[in-house]
Protein backbone atom coordinates (compact mmCIF):
# COMPACT_ATOMS: atom_id res chain seq x y z
CA UNK A 1 0.00 0.00 0.00
CA UNK A 2 2.89 2.49 0.29
CA UNK A 3 4.30 2.12 -3.15
CA UNK A 4 7.18 -0.14 -3.34
CA UNK A 5 6.56 -1.56 -6.83
CA UNK A 6 4.46 0.83 -7.88
CA UNK A 7 5.08 4.88 -8.25
CA UNK A 8 4.36 6.30 -5.06
CA UNK A 9 2.09 9.17 -7.15
CA UNK A 10 0.03 6.11 -8.03
CA UNK A 11 -0.63 5.02 -4.84
CA UNK A 12 -2.53 2.46 -5.39
CA UNK A 13 -3.01 -1.64 -6.75
CA UNK A 14 -5.11 -2.89 -9.20
CA UNK A 15 -7.23 -6.12 -9.01
CA UNK A 16 -8.50 -8.97 -11.04
CA UNK A 17 -11.02 -11.82 -10.25
CA UNK A 18 -10.02 -14.99 -9.74
CA UNK A 19 -12.65 -17.17 -11.17
CA UNK A 20 -11.37 -20.31 -10.16
CA UNK A 21 -12.23 -19.78 -6.25
CA UNK A 22 -15.72 -19.34 -5.95
CA UNK A 23 -17.33 -16.09 -4.60
CA UNK A 24 -19.72 -15.82 -1.04
CA UNK A 25 -21.32 -13.22 0.37
CA UNK A 26 -20.19 -11.89 3.92
CA UNK A 27 -22.94 -11.56 6.91
CA UNK A 28 -21.95 -9.34 9.39
CA UNK A 29 -25.24 -8.09 11.65
CA UNK A 30 -28.29 -6.92 9.29
CA UNK A 31 -24.93 -5.95 6.09
CA UNK A 32 -24.55 -8.34 3.16
CA UNK A 33 -21.87 -8.66 1.15
CA UNK A 34 -21.00 -9.67 -1.66
CA UNK A 35 -17.28 -10.96 -2.04
CA UNK A 36 -14.99 -12.08 -4.81
CA UNK A 37 -11.71 -13.59 -4.31
CA UNK A 38 -9.41 -11.47 -6.72
CA UNK A 39 -5.67 -11.00 -7.71
CA UNK A 40 -3.97 -7.58 -6.09
CA UNK A 41 -1.35 -6.60 -8.78
CA UNK A 42 0.57 -3.30 -9.92
CA UNK A 43 -0.01 -1.49 -13.31
CA UNK A 44 2.08 -3.70 -15.16
CA UNK A 45 0.67 -6.74 -14.22
CA UNK A 46 3.14 -7.64 -10.84
CA UNK A 47 2.26 -9.53 -8.38
CA UNK A 48 1.58 -7.62 -5.10
CA UNK A 49 -0.57 -10.93 -3.38
CA UNK A 50 -0.12 -14.42 -2.34
CA UNK A 51 -2.71 -15.55 -4.89
CA UNK A 52 -1.20 -14.68 -7.81
CA UNK A 53 2.11 -16.90 -7.00
CA UNK A 54 0.06 -19.31 -6.15
CA UNK A 55 -2.18 -19.63 -9.48
CA UNK A 56 1.15 -18.89 -11.36
CA UNK A 57 2.93 -22.00 -8.99
CA UNK A 58 0.07 -24.48 -10.18
CA UNK A 59 0.43 -23.69 -13.57
CA UNK A 60 3.77 -24.55 -13.58
CA UNK A 61 3.16 -27.73 -11.47
CA UNK A 62 0.72 -29.08 -13.92
CA UNK A 63 2.65 -28.20 -16.91
CA UNK A 64 5.33 -30.66 -15.27
CA UNK A 65 3.26 -33.00 -13.94
CA UNK A 66 0.89 -34.03 -16.58
CA UNK A 67 3.58 -35.16 -19.26
CA UNK A 68 4.93 -37.63 -16.18
CA UNK A 69 1.57 -38.75 -15.43
CA UNK A 70 0.86 -39.46 -19.44
CA UNK A 71 4.37 -41.60 -19.31
CA UNK A 72 1.71 -44.02 -17.18
CA UNK A 73 -2.13 -42.73 -18.29
CA UNK A 74 -2.25 -41.07 -21.49
CA UNK A 75 -5.91 -39.83 -20.63
CA UNK A 76 -4.10 -37.78 -17.96
CA UNK A 77 -4.84 -33.85 -19.19
CA UNK A 78 -4.73 -32.13 -15.65
CA UNK A 79 -3.06 -32.25 -12.46
CA UNK A 80 -4.56 -30.38 -9.64
CA UNK A 81 -2.75 -29.82 -6.12
CA UNK A 82 -4.86 -30.16 -3.13
CA UNK A 83 -4.53 -29.11 0.11
CA UNK A 84 -6.01 -30.36 3.79
CA UNK A 85 -4.95 -27.69 6.74
CA UNK A 86 -5.42 -27.85 10.09
CA UNK A 87 -6.10 -24.92 12.05
CA UNK A 88 -4.93 -24.58 15.65
CA UNK A 89 -5.65 -21.45 18.01
CA UNK A 90 -6.42 -20.83 21.73
CA UNK A 91 -9.39 -19.57 22.79
CA UNK A 92 -10.01 -17.09 25.91
CA UNK A 93 -11.88 -15.14 27.92
CA UNK A 94 -12.86 -11.62 26.29
CA UNK A 95 -12.39 -9.90 29.69
CA UNK A 96 -9.28 -11.34 30.42
CA UNK A 97 -8.19 -10.87 26.85
CA UNK A 98 -8.71 -6.89 26.80
CA UNK A 99 -6.69 -6.60 30.30
CA UNK A 100 -3.37 -7.74 28.97
CA UNK A 101 -2.61 -5.14 27.07
CA UNK A 102 0.46 -7.14 25.21
CA UNK A 103 -1.99 -9.86 23.94
CA UNK A 104 -4.35 -7.28 22.56
CA UNK A 105 -1.13 -5.46 21.19
CA UNK A 106 0.71 -8.27 20.06
CA UNK A 107 -1.13 -11.26 20.21
CA UNK A 108 1.18 -13.31 22.57
CA UNK A 109 2.28 -12.66 26.01
CA UNK A 110 5.24 -11.09 26.58
CA UNK A 111 5.44 -11.82 30.35
CA UNK A 112 3.40 -14.87 32.27
CA UNK A 113 4.36 -17.82 34.66
CA UNK A 114 3.61 -20.54 33.32
CA UNK A 115 0.56 -22.09 35.93
CA UNK A 116 1.65 -24.65 38.37
CA UNK A 117 -0.92 -26.84 36.31
CA UNK A 118 -1.01 -26.69 32.43
CA UNK A 119 -0.60 -29.62 30.34
CA UNK A 120 1.24 -32.33 32.15
CA UNK A 121 -2.05 -34.28 32.78
CA UNK A 122 -3.45 -34.09 29.23
CA UNK A 123 -6.48 -33.65 30.58
CA UNK A 124 -7.48 -31.17 28.28
CA UNK A 125 -6.53 -33.07 25.18
CA UNK A 126 -8.40 -36.39 26.10
CA UNK A 127 -11.27 -34.41 28.06
CA UNK A 128 -13.83 -33.17 26.51
CA UNK A 129 -14.96 -29.87 25.51
CA UNK A 130 -15.65 -26.98 27.26
CA UNK A 131 -18.98 -26.33 26.92
CA UNK A 132 -18.74 -22.72 26.29
CA UNK A 133 -15.77 -23.00 23.57
CA UNK A 134 -18.64 -26.49 22.18
CA UNK A 135 -20.84 -23.34 21.62
CA UNK A 136 -18.47 -21.15 19.82
CA UNK A 137 -17.33 -24.57 17.72
CA UNK A 138 -21.12 -25.06 16.34
CA UNK A 139 -21.38 -21.13 15.75
CA UNK A 140 -18.21 -21.32 13.84
CA UNK A 141 -19.46 -24.30 12.07
CA UNK A 142 -22.41 -23.51 11.03
CA UNK A 143 -21.35 -19.73 9.69
CA UNK A 144 -18.40 -21.50 7.48
CA UNK A 145 -20.79 -23.72 5.55
CA UNK A 146 -22.82 -20.96 4.72
CA UNK A 147 -19.42 -19.27 2.99
CA UNK A 148 -18.81 -23.22 1.41
CA UNK A 149 -15.89 -23.89 4.02
CA UNK A 150 -16.37 -27.51 4.30
CA UNK A 151 -15.08 -27.55 8.15
CA UNK A 152 -15.39 -31.41 8.86
CA UNK A 153 -13.49 -31.78 12.62
CA UNK A 154 -13.37 -30.24 16.05
CA UNK A 155 -11.51 -31.15 18.49
CA UNK A 156 -9.18 -30.12 21.80
CA UNK A 157 -5.50 -29.74 21.39
CA UNK A 158 -2.40 -30.32 23.95
CA UNK A 159 -2.22 -27.17 26.13
CA UNK A 160 -5.12 -25.99 27.91
CA UNK A 161 -7.19 -23.55 26.13
CA UNK A 162 -5.87 -24.82 22.65
CA UNK A 163 -8.61 -26.50 20.09
CA UNK A 164 -8.45 -27.21 16.79
CA UNK A 165 -10.41 -27.13 13.13
CA UNK A 166 -10.02 -28.61 9.69
CA UNK A 167 -11.86 -29.16 6.68
CA UNK A 168 -12.56 -32.07 3.83
CA UNK A 169 -9.22 -31.09 1.17
CA UNK A 170 -9.61 -29.08 -1.47
CA UNK A 171 -7.98 -27.75 -4.84
CA UNK A 172 -5.28 -25.60 -3.41
CA UNK A 173 -6.14 -22.30 -4.43
CA UNK A 174 -10.20 -22.56 -3.12
CA UNK A 175 -8.21 -23.99 0.28
CA UNK A 176 -6.18 -21.40 0.60
CA UNK A 177 -8.77 -18.77 0.50
CA UNK A 178 -11.12 -20.94 2.87
CA UNK A 179 -8.12 -20.71 5.33
CA UNK A 180 -7.63 -17.14 5.22
CA UNK A 181 -11.78 -16.31 5.17
CA UNK A 182 -11.84 -18.77 8.19
CA UNK A 183 -9.43 -17.22 10.17
CA UNK A 184 -11.80 -13.65 9.67
CA UNK A 185 -14.91 -15.86 10.56
CA UNK A 186 -13.36 -17.25 13.84
CA UNK A 187 -12.43 -13.74 15.31
CA UNK A 188 -15.75 -12.36 14.79
CA UNK A 189 -17.87 -15.48 15.91
CA UNK A 190 -15.78 -15.67 18.99
CA UNK A 191 -17.04 -12.24 19.81
CA UNK A 192 -20.75 -13.01 19.87
CA UNK A 193 -19.82 -15.92 22.89
CA UNK A 194 -17.51 -13.27 24.51
CA UNK A 195 -14.52 -15.25 23.84
CA UNK A 196 -11.27 -14.26 21.66
CA UNK A 197 -9.70 -16.25 19.33
CA UNK A 198 -5.57 -16.37 19.35
CA UNK A 199 -3.78 -17.17 16.11
CA UNK A 200 -0.58 -16.41 17.52
CA UNK A 201 2.25 -19.48 17.36
CA UNK A 202 2.94 -18.99 20.44
CA UNK A 203 0.74 -16.90 22.71
CA UNK A 204 1.66 -18.62 25.96
CA UNK A 205 5.34 -19.79 27.43
CA UNK A 206 6.10 -22.87 28.63
CA UNK A 207 3.33 -24.74 27.02
CA UNK A 208 2.34 -25.55 23.20
CA UNK A 209 2.20 -23.28 20.77
CA UNK A 210 -0.38 -23.85 17.83
CA UNK A 211 0.42 -25.01 14.14
CA UNK A 212 -1.06 -24.98 10.79
CA UNK A 213 -0.42 -28.15 9.34
CA UNK A 214 -0.41 -28.49 5.64
CA UNK A 215 -1.09 -31.55 4.57
CA UNK A 216 -0.47 -31.57 0.55
CA UNK A 217 -0.94 -34.06 -2.29
CA UNK A 218 -1.68 -33.94 -6.17
CA UNK A 219 -4.81 -35.35 -8.11
CA UNK A 220 -5.52 -36.28 -11.90
CA UNK A 221 -8.71 -35.33 -13.73
CA UNK A 222 -9.15 -39.52 -13.90
CA UNK A 223 -9.68 -39.54 -10.12
CA UNK A 224 -6.35 -40.47 -8.84
CA UNK A 225 -4.53 -39.43 -5.69
CA UNK A 226 -1.30 -39.79 -7.29
CA UNK A 227 0.81 -39.86 -3.97
CA UNK A 228 -1.30 -43.61 -3.03
CA UNK A 229 -0.15 -46.52 -3.62
CA UNK A 230 -2.49 -48.71 -6.27
CA UNK A 231 -2.94 -52.04 -6.96
CA UNK A 232 -1.02 -52.73 -10.16
CA UNK A 233 3.05 -52.63 -10.73
CA UNK A 234 1.98 -50.07 -12.90
CA UNK A 235 0.31 -47.96 -10.84
CA UNK A 236 2.79 -48.67 -7.81
CA UNK A 237 5.34 -47.10 -10.21
CA UNK A 238 3.92 -44.07 -10.36
CA UNK A 239 3.59 -43.60 -7.34
CA UNK A 240 6.41 -44.06 -6.84
CA UNK A 241 7.33 -41.94 -9.17
CA UNK A 242 5.75 -38.89 -7.56
CA UNK A 243 6.81 -40.46 -3.81
CA UNK A 244 10.73 -40.13 -4.69
CA UNK A 245 10.04 -36.92 -6.49
CA UNK A 246 8.41 -35.37 -3.64
CA UNK A 247 11.63 -35.64 -1.76
CA UNK A 248 14.24 -34.94 -4.13
CA UNK A 249 12.11 -31.73 -4.36
CA UNK A 250 12.56 -31.40 -0.64
CA UNK A 251 16.06 -32.10 -0.38
CA UNK A 252 16.61 -29.75 -3.05
CA UNK A 253 15.19 -26.87 -2.03
CA UNK A 254 14.65 -27.37 1.88
CA UNK A 255 16.03 -23.98 2.78
CA UNK A 256 13.50 -22.04 0.61
CA UNK A 257 10.80 -24.49 1.97
CA UNK A 258 12.13 -22.96 5.55
CA UNK A 259 11.50 -19.74 4.21
CA UNK A 260 8.47 -19.90 3.49
CA UNK A 261 7.46 -20.54 6.96
CA UNK A 262 9.67 -18.21 8.58
CA UNK A 263 8.45 -15.12 10.11
CA UNK A 264 8.50 -14.17 14.24
CA UNK A 265 5.68 -15.93 15.58
CA UNK A 266 6.70 -19.00 14.43
CA UNK A 267 10.14 -17.90 15.85
CA UNK A 268 8.98 -18.94 19.28
CA UNK A 269 6.98 -22.02 18.27
CA UNK A 270 9.74 -24.32 16.16
CA UNK A 271 11.72 -26.69 17.96
CA UNK A 272 9.72 -25.87 21.12
CA UNK A 273 9.29 -29.48 22.13
CA UNK A 274 5.82 -29.78 20.75
CA UNK A 275 6.64 -28.29 17.15
CA UNK A 276 9.34 -29.38 14.30
CA UNK A 277 12.63 -27.92 14.36
CA UNK A 278 13.59 -25.26 12.03
CA UNK A 279 16.07 -28.44 10.01
CA UNK A 280 13.63 -29.77 6.99
CA UNK A 281 13.80 -33.21 7.06
CA UNK A 282 11.63 -35.82 5.71
CA UNK A 283 9.81 -38.72 7.46
CA UNK A 284 8.37 -41.61 5.47
CA UNK A 285 7.88 -44.64 8.12
CA UNK A 286 9.56 -47.73 8.49
CA UNK A 287 8.02 -49.76 4.95
CA UNK A 288 9.23 -47.04 2.73
CA UNK A 289 12.38 -46.74 3.89
CA UNK A 290 13.05 -50.13 3.54
CA UNK A 291 11.67 -50.46 0.08
CA UNK A 292 13.81 -47.31 -1.13
CA UNK A 293 16.55 -48.81 0.33
CA UNK A 294 15.98 -51.81 -1.74
CA UNK A 295 15.48 -49.61 -4.50
CA UNK A 296 18.65 -47.89 -4.03
CA UNK A 297 21.02 -50.99 -3.14
CA UNK A 298 20.14 -52.70 -6.22
CA UNK A 299 22.86 -54.10 -9.15
CA UNK A 300 23.36 -52.38 -12.61
CA UNK A 301 19.55 -52.18 -13.85
CA UNK A 302 19.14 -55.36 -16.37
CA UNK A 303 15.81 -57.00 -17.53
CA UNK A 304 15.48 -59.44 -14.72
CA UNK A 305 16.66 -56.73 -12.18
CA UNK A 306 13.57 -54.35 -13.55
CA UNK A 307 10.88 -57.37 -13.28
CA UNK A 308 12.40 -57.84 -9.67
CA UNK A 309 11.60 -54.23 -8.76
CA UNK A 310 8.58 -54.26 -10.42
CA UNK A 311 7.73 -57.71 -8.19
CA UNK A 312 9.15 -55.48 -5.47
CA UNK A 313 6.93 -52.32 -5.94
CA UNK A 314 3.64 -54.71 -6.58
CA UNK A 315 3.60 -55.18 -2.87
CA UNK A 316 3.13 -51.42 -1.92
CA UNK A 317 -0.58 -51.67 -1.44
CA UNK A 318 -0.08 -53.40 1.60
CA UNK A 319 1.26 -50.25 2.48
CA UNK A 320 -2.21 -48.40 2.37
CA UNK A 321 -2.53 -50.52 5.76
CA UNK A 322 0.47 -49.10 7.32
CA UNK A 323 -0.33 -45.35 8.58
CA UNK A 324 2.73 -44.02 8.32
CA UNK A 325 1.83 -40.60 10.85
CA UNK A 326 4.36 -41.95 13.39
CA UNK A 327 6.73 -39.26 14.43
CA UNK A 328 4.82 -36.19 15.23
CA UNK A 329 8.52 -34.72 15.56
CA UNK A 330 8.77 -34.13 11.65
CA UNK A 331 8.58 -31.08 9.72
CA UNK A 332 7.76 -32.96 7.22
CA UNK A 333 6.06 -36.45 6.85
CA UNK A 334 4.65 -38.87 4.53
CA UNK A 335 1.11 -39.48 6.25
CA UNK A 336 -0.22 -42.38 3.20
CA UNK A 337 -1.39 -40.63 0.38
CA UNK A 338 -0.19 -36.74 1.35
CA UNK A 339 2.75 -35.44 2.34
CA UNK A 340 2.23 -33.07 6.29
CA UNK A 341 4.21 -29.88 6.13
CA UNK A 342 3.99 -29.30 10.13
CA UNK A 343 5.88 -26.19 10.58
CA UNK A 344 3.69 -23.73 8.91
CA UNK A 345 2.74 -20.98 11.66
CA UNK A 346 -0.86 -20.94 12.94
CA UNK A 347 -1.54 -17.27 12.06
CA UNK A 348 0.10 -17.54 8.42
CA UNK A 349 -1.22 -17.42 5.03
CA UNK A 350 -0.61 -20.98 3.86
CA UNK A 351 -0.01 -19.48 0.53
CA UNK A 352 3.75 -18.96 0.49
CA UNK A 353 4.35 -22.91 1.93
CA UNK A 354 2.08 -24.09 -1.12
CA UNK A 355 3.64 -21.71 -3.65
CA UNK A 356 6.65 -23.21 -2.98
CA UNK A 357 5.80 -26.23 -2.26
CA UNK A 358 4.10 -26.48 -6.03
CA UNK A 359 7.05 -24.88 -7.28
CA UNK A 360 10.08 -26.98 -6.26
CA UNK A 361 7.83 -30.47 -7.08
CA UNK A 362 7.23 -28.67 -10.96
CA UNK A 363 11.15 -28.05 -11.28
CA UNK A 364 12.15 -31.54 -9.65
CA UNK A 365 8.86 -33.17 -12.01
CA UNK A 366 10.83 -31.08 -14.98
CA UNK A 367 14.06 -32.43 -13.92
CA UNK A 368 13.08 -36.14 -14.00
CA UNK A 369 10.90 -35.87 -17.76
CA UNK A 370 13.97 -34.70 -19.10
CA UNK A 371 16.61 -37.37 -17.38
CA UNK A 372 14.50 -40.25 -18.20
CA UNK A 373 13.87 -38.98 -22.25
CA UNK A 374 17.55 -39.12 -22.12
CA UNK A 375 17.41 -42.81 -21.29
CA UNK A 376 15.10 -43.75 -23.69
CA UNK A 377 16.85 -41.80 -26.08
CA UNK A 378 19.52 -44.27 -25.79
CA UNK A 379 17.50 -47.31 -26.60
CA UNK A 380 16.18 -47.76 -22.80
CA UNK A 381 12.69 -49.56 -21.74
CA UNK A 382 10.24 -47.00 -20.46
CA UNK A 383 9.98 -48.62 -16.95
CA UNK A 384 13.75 -49.66 -17.20
CA UNK A 385 14.44 -45.76 -17.55
CA UNK A 386 12.15 -44.66 -14.72
CA UNK A 387 13.64 -47.01 -12.22
CA UNK A 388 17.23 -45.86 -13.17
CA UNK A 389 15.96 -42.32 -12.50
CA UNK A 390 14.88 -42.93 -9.48
CA UNK A 391 17.30 -45.14 -8.03
CA UNK A 392 19.76 -42.50 -8.37
CA UNK A 393 18.02 -39.52 -6.89
CA UNK A 394 16.98 -42.04 -4.14
CA UNK A 395 21.02 -42.72 -3.50
CA UNK A 396 21.24 -38.64 -3.65
CA UNK A 397 18.29 -37.83 -0.87
CA UNK A 398 19.55 -40.11 1.66
CA UNK A 399 20.73 -36.94 3.88
CA UNK A 400 17.12 -35.67 4.28
CA UNK A 401 15.45 -38.64 5.19
CA UNK A 402 15.19 -39.07 9.53
CA UNK A 403 12.70 -41.72 11.29
CA UNK A 404 14.08 -40.47 14.81
CA UNK A 405 13.28 -37.74 17.39
CA UNK A 406 13.64 -34.42 15.31
CA UNK A 407 13.78 -32.65 18.96
CA UNK A 408 16.83 -34.30 20.11
CA UNK A 409 20.49 -32.70 20.28
CA UNK A 410 21.91 -35.52 18.66
CA UNK A 411 19.37 -35.39 15.84
CA UNK A 412 21.10 -31.12 15.68
CA UNK A 413 24.55 -32.78 15.76
CA UNK A 414 23.73 -35.05 13.01
CA UNK A 415 21.99 -33.11 10.52
CA UNK A 416 24.96 -30.61 10.65
CA UNK A 417 27.02 -33.95 10.28
CA UNK A 418 24.83 -34.42 7.14
CA UNK A 419 24.82 -31.14 5.69
CA UNK A 420 21.42 -29.99 6.31
CA UNK A 421 20.96 -26.13 7.61
CA UNK A 422 19.08 -25.29 11.00
CA UNK A 423 18.05 -22.04 10.71
CA UNK A 424 16.51 -21.20 13.52
CA UNK A 425 15.24 -17.67 12.95
CA UNK A 426 13.66 -15.29 10.95
CA UNK A 427 16.92 -13.08 9.34
CA UNK A 428 18.43 -16.45 8.90
CA UNK A 429 16.19 -18.02 7.02
CA UNK A 430 15.33 -15.62 5.02
CA UNK A 431 18.77 -14.91 3.65
CA UNK A 432 18.49 -17.16 0.82
CA UNK A 433 15.57 -15.25 -0.98
CA UNK A 434 18.88 -13.14 -1.46
CA UNK A 435 20.58 -15.52 -3.38
CA UNK A 436 21.04 -16.83 -6.92
CA UNK A 437 19.22 -20.20 -6.06
CA UNK A 438 16.22 -18.43 -5.49
CA UNK A 439 16.13 -15.83 -8.16
CA UNK A 440 16.35 -18.99 -10.27
CA UNK A 441 14.21 -20.89 -8.69
CA UNK A 442 11.54 -18.26 -9.10
CA UNK A 443 12.60 -16.95 -12.24
CA UNK A 444 12.87 -20.36 -13.98
CA UNK A 445 8.95 -21.79 -13.06
CA UNK A 446 7.56 -18.11 -14.06
CA UNK A 447 6.54 -17.52 -10.49
CA UNK A 448 8.03 -14.24 -9.32
CA UNK A 449 10.60 -12.10 -11.35
CA UNK A 450 13.72 -10.94 -9.30
CA UNK A 451 11.66 -7.88 -8.39
CA UNK A 452 9.07 -9.43 -6.79
CA UNK A 453 11.14 -11.65 -5.26
CA UNK A 454 13.17 -8.67 -3.65
CA UNK A 455 9.50 -6.92 -3.00
CA UNK A 456 8.38 -9.97 -1.27
CA UNK A 457 11.45 -10.28 0.49
CA UNK A 458 12.07 -6.64 1.38
CA UNK A 459 8.12 -6.75 3.06
CA UNK A 460 8.55 -10.24 5.04
CA UNK A 461 11.74 -8.14 6.35
CA UNK A 462 10.18 -5.17 6.96
CA UNK A 463 7.16 -7.29 8.81
CA UNK A 464 9.66 -8.94 11.34
CA UNK A 465 10.71 -5.94 12.40
CA UNK A 466 7.65 -3.88 12.78
CA UNK A 467 6.08 -6.95 14.93
CA UNK A 468 9.51 -7.07 16.76
CA UNK A 469 9.45 -3.04 17.38
CA UNK A 470 5.68 -3.49 18.43
CA UNK A 471 6.22 -6.44 20.81
CA UNK A 472 9.60 -4.33 22.14
CA UNK A 473 7.78 -0.61 22.62
CA UNK A 474 5.08 -2.69 24.92
CA UNK A 475 7.51 -4.91 26.64
CA UNK A 476 9.07 -1.25 27.86
CA UNK A 477 5.71 0.36 28.23
CA UNK A 478 4.13 -2.49 29.93
CA UNK A 479 7.00 -2.73 32.80
CA UNK A 480 7.73 0.91 33.24
CA UNK A 481 3.73 1.80 33.39
CA UNK A 482 2.28 -1.51 35.75
CA UNK A 483 4.77 -3.91 36.72
CA UNK A 484 7.58 -1.84 38.38
CA UNK A 485 5.19 0.44 40.08
CA UNK A 486 3.53 -2.83 41.40
CA UNK A 487 6.61 -4.18 42.46
CA UNK A 488 7.95 -0.90 44.67
CA UNK A 489 4.55 -0.60 46.07
CA UNK A 490 5.06 -4.37 47.33
CA UNK A 491 8.70 -4.00 47.99
CA UNK A 492 8.00 -0.93 50.13
CA UNK A 493 5.51 -2.49 51.89
CA UNK A 494 7.64 -5.53 52.75
CA UNK A 495 10.22 -2.95 54.04
CA UNK A 496 8.69 -0.94 55.90
CA UNK A 497 7.09 -4.94 57.51
CA UNK A 498 10.85 -5.55 58.52
CA UNK A 499 11.74 -1.65 59.74
CA UNK A 500 8.24 -2.26 62.19
CA UNK A 501 9.55 -5.92 63.74
CA UNK A 502 13.01 -4.26 64.10
CA UNK A 503 11.91 -1.82 66.17
CA UNK A 504 10.12 -3.77 68.28
CA UNK A 505 12.46 -5.99 68.75
CA UNK A 506 11.84 -8.92 66.73
CA UNK A 507 14.18 -8.53 63.84
CA UNK A 508 14.79 -11.63 63.79
CA UNK A 509 11.45 -12.97 63.25
CA UNK A 510 11.70 -10.82 60.07
CA UNK A 511 14.04 -13.38 58.06
CA UNK A 512 10.89 -15.03 55.47
CA UNK A 513 10.49 -10.80 54.44
CA UNK A 514 14.08 -10.24 54.07
CA UNK A 515 14.70 -13.07 52.22
CA UNK A 516 11.79 -11.80 49.62
CA UNK A 517 12.56 -8.65 49.88
CA UNK A 518 16.49 -9.16 48.52
CA UNK A 519 14.71 -11.61 45.79
CA UNK A 520 12.61 -8.71 44.81
CA UNK A 521 15.61 -5.98 45.01
CA UNK A 522 18.05 -8.66 42.77
CA UNK A 523 15.23 -8.95 40.21
CA UNK A 524 13.89 -5.24 39.98
CA UNK A 525 18.05 -4.52 39.17
CA UNK A 526 17.72 -7.22 36.87
CA UNK A 527 14.76 -5.49 35.21
CA UNK A 528 16.38 -2.02 34.79
CA UNK A 529 19.14 -3.62 33.29
CA UNK A 530 17.27 -5.26 30.66
CA UNK A 531 15.49 -2.42 30.05
CA UNK A 532 18.43 -0.32 29.33
CA UNK A 533 19.85 -2.55 26.91
CA UNK A 534 16.43 -3.33 25.32
CA UNK A 535 16.19 0.51 24.61
CA UNK A 536 19.86 0.74 23.37
CA UNK A 537 19.09 -2.16 21.13
CA UNK A 538 16.19 -0.47 19.87
CA UNK A 539 18.06 2.40 19.21
CA UNK A 540 20.71 0.61 16.72
CA UNK A 541 18.02 -1.11 14.88
CA UNK A 542 15.50 2.27 14.04
CA UNK A 543 19.30 3.86 13.16
CA UNK A 544 19.98 1.01 10.89
CA UNK A 545 19.36 1.73 7.05
CA UNK A 546 19.60 -1.53 5.87
CA UNK A 547 16.34 -3.63 6.36
CA UNK A 548 18.73 -6.90 6.53
CA UNK A 549 20.64 -5.06 9.43
CA UNK A 550 17.84 -4.00 11.04
CA UNK A 551 16.02 -7.47 11.54
CA UNK A 552 19.19 -9.08 12.78
CA UNK A 553 19.95 -6.35 15.29
CA UNK A 554 15.84 -6.51 16.70
CA UNK A 555 16.99 -10.40 16.27
CA UNK A 556 20.65 -10.77 18.63
CA UNK A 557 20.14 -7.09 20.35
CA UNK A 558 16.53 -7.05 21.51
CA UNK A 559 15.03 -9.97 21.59
CA UNK A 560 17.32 -11.63 24.09
CA UNK A 561 16.84 -8.73 26.40
CA UNK A 562 13.00 -9.30 25.94
CA UNK A 563 13.28 -12.81 27.30
CA UNK A 564 16.12 -11.27 30.20
CA UNK A 565 13.16 -9.08 31.24
CA UNK A 566 10.20 -11.62 31.07
CA UNK A 567 12.70 -13.76 33.10
CA UNK A 568 13.11 -11.58 35.70
CA UNK A 569 9.37 -10.75 36.22
CA UNK A 570 8.10 -14.30 35.85
CA UNK A 571 9.98 -14.84 38.91
CA UNK A 572 8.71 -11.78 40.89
CA UNK A 573 5.29 -13.24 39.77
CA UNK A 574 5.43 -16.27 41.82
CA UNK A 575 6.66 -14.38 45.13
CA UNK A 576 4.85 -10.54 44.72
CA UNK A 577 1.27 -10.80 46.74
CA UNK A 578 -1.88 -11.32 44.05
CA UNK A 579 -3.33 -8.15 45.13
CA UNK A 580 -0.63 -5.88 44.15
CA UNK A 581 0.24 -7.83 40.44
CA UNK A 582 -1.12 -5.64 37.51
CA UNK A 583 -1.70 -8.34 35.39
CA UNK A 584 -4.21 -11.36 34.58
CA UNK A 585 -2.04 -14.71 34.82
CA UNK A 586 -2.13 -18.22 33.35
CA UNK A 587 -3.69 -20.04 35.74
CA UNK A 588 -7.00 -16.96 35.17
CA UNK A 589 -6.89 -17.49 31.26
CA UNK A 590 -6.38 -20.92 30.19
CA UNK A 591 -9.20 -22.75 32.14
CA UNK A 592 -12.10 -21.76 30.50
CA UNK A 593 -14.94 -24.06 31.34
Amino acid sequence: PSGGMRSTFEARGYTVWDPSSPAFIMRVGDGKTLCIPTIFVTYDGRAQDFKLPLLRSQTFLESAAVPVCQMFDPKVTKVTATLGWEQEYFVIDEALFNARPDLVLSGRTLLGRAATKNQQLEDHYFGSIPERVYLFMRDLETESHKLGIPVRTRHNEVAPGQYEVAPIFEEVNVAVDHNQLLMDVMERVARRHKLRVLFHEKPFAGINGSGKHNNWSLGANTGVNLLSPGNTPSRNLRFLTFFVNTIMSVYKHADILRASIAHAGNDHRLGANEAPPAIISVFIGEALTKLLGQIANGKKTDDAAVQRAIDLISKLPNLELDNTDRNRTSPFAFTGNKFEIRAVGSSQNCAGPMTVMNTMMGLQLTEFKNDVDKLLAKGAEKEEAILMVLKSYIRKLKPILFEGNNYSEEWREEAAQRGLANHTNTPEALEILRSKQAEDFFGKSGVLNKSELEAFLLVQLHAYCTKMDIEAQTLNELVNSSIMPAIIRYQTDLAHNIAALQAIGMGDAGAYQKAKLQRIVTNAAAIKDGLEKLLEGLEKAHAESDLHQEAYLFCNAVKPEMEHIREAVDSLEGIVDDEYWPLVKYREMLFIR
